[in-house]
């Protein structure tokens, strides 16, 4: 009778779990198709094209569980999958995903400026290439270009507005990493530092300093630039993004760029919060 009992037992609770499953996989299914709904205005798990199962792998993933994890907004999340796009070069899913950052509320305004931001960290002709794509899409949706300027320095203001930004979110800057160059030319780099970067780009519109700093961890996790997730770790925190915040930008960014250089980042979030 024991036995009998056990058997049923077993049966039962292997019931259980595969509805548990069906259920946890029903979630994530539809959870998917919303998100793509609402991001693209199209429908997800088709199941056509000439790749259908590795698009159902790719779509329930990103858009059933990477989008529900951790407390960030939609707007928030497409921001952080286009900069990843944009540092990547990875420029047709850049056009389709600056669409659905117009679709959830980005501005273009917003949109160019993630794009402008791109360029202390990958340079300038791939950040070129990346704002030309976007300006297809604005084209595309009758967005009348040059849109409104949003620079805020002059010439004579640039490297005191900078240095005030630095100095806040990073005090010190890198005079230690830049001394004993040859030529002394390191000073030169801390001046571009203090002037372009600060100065002129983390000073524009439409981007607060808080945003800047999410995004521009993006784009160092996406590079893996191991000594700069460091610092921008503690940037982030000074902007008045929590780790919690930062995990999940990371997280965001896995599906594009893989799990080696999301889990290095990861790690430095672990180590540095540990502190």
């Amino acid at each position: 009778m024991k036995k009998v009992i056990g058997i049923i037992a077993l049966v039962l609770a292997g019931s259980l779990s595969a509805t548990a499953q069906t259920m946890e996989n029903m979630d994530r299914i539809e959870v998917c198709k919303q998100n793509y709904s609402t991001l693209f205005g199209g429908e997800a798990l088709t199941g056509q094209g000439t790749d259908p199962e590795m698009m159902d792998i790719l779509q329930k993933f990103i858009f059933g569980e990477v989008f529900q994890t951790g407390d960030l907004t939609l707007k928030q999340r497409e921001m952080i999958t286009c900069i990843t796009l944009a540092s990547m070069q990875t420029l047709p899913q850049l056009k389709a995903h600056a669409g659905a950052a117009l679709n959830v509320g980005v501005t273009p305004e917003e949109l160019r400026e993630v794009m402008y931001l791109t360029a202390p960290f990958i340079g300038f002709p791939k950040m070129l290439n990346a704002v030309a794509t976007v300006n297809e899409v604005f084209k595309e949706r009758g967005i009348s270009l040059p849109l409104e300027k949003q620079g805020t320095v002059t010439e004579e203001t640039r490297h005191e507005t900078g240095k005030a930004i630095q100095d806040k979110q990073y005090p010190g800057g890198v005079s230690s990493v830049m001394s004993g160059m040859p030529g002394d030319m390191g000073k030169n780099v801390e001046q571009f530092l203090t002037d372009y970067f600060f100065g002129e780009i983390y000073s524009r519109g439409a981007l607060d300093l808080q945003t800047r700093e999410l995004l521009g961890y993006c784009v160092l996790t996406t590079l893996e630039a191991e000594s700069q997730l460091h610092s921008h770790y503690h940037g982030n925190i000074n902007a008045g993004n929590s780790p919690e915040t930062l995990t999940a930008a990371v997280i965001q960014c896995l599906p594009y760029i893989g799990f080696p250089a999301a889990i290095k980042a990861l790690r430095i979030i672990k180590e540095e919060y540990a502190k």
